[in-house]
């Protein structure tokens, strides 16, 4: 049985450790999530979304990690491969508390 990813994200996120850790590399962490969970959405692996993408399996693992960050040409082409909408914005302190 496959436990669901927002599963295990909200699991991690009880923990105060982990919480800690994510607030010092939240914004990689965050695109890493986000991809991992559309690519989980649109039930791809990483080989088949590398295909649709133009790119290696081994990058789209380093991408959803977060340990190498995409181009936004590679953020386009990954949302389209996924059937995801992108959508990036900059936020300032106050949109994002009101």
């Amino acid at each position: 049985m496959t436990i669901p990813f927002k599963v295990l994200r909200e699991g991690w996120q009880a923990d105060p450790n982990y919480r800690e850790a994510h607030g010092e590399v939240a914004p990689e962490m965050d695109l890493a999530f986000a991809m991992a969970e559309a690519r989980h959405r649109s039930a791809l692996s990483h080989a088949d979304v590398a295909e649709r993408v133009g790119t290696s399996q081994a990058m789209v693992a380093r991408w959803e990690t977060g340990r190498s960050a995409p181009t936004t040409t590679s953020l386009r082409r990954f949302a389209e491969a996924t059937g995801a909408k992108l959508r990036i914005s900059f936020e300032t302190d106050e949109t994002v508390s009101g």
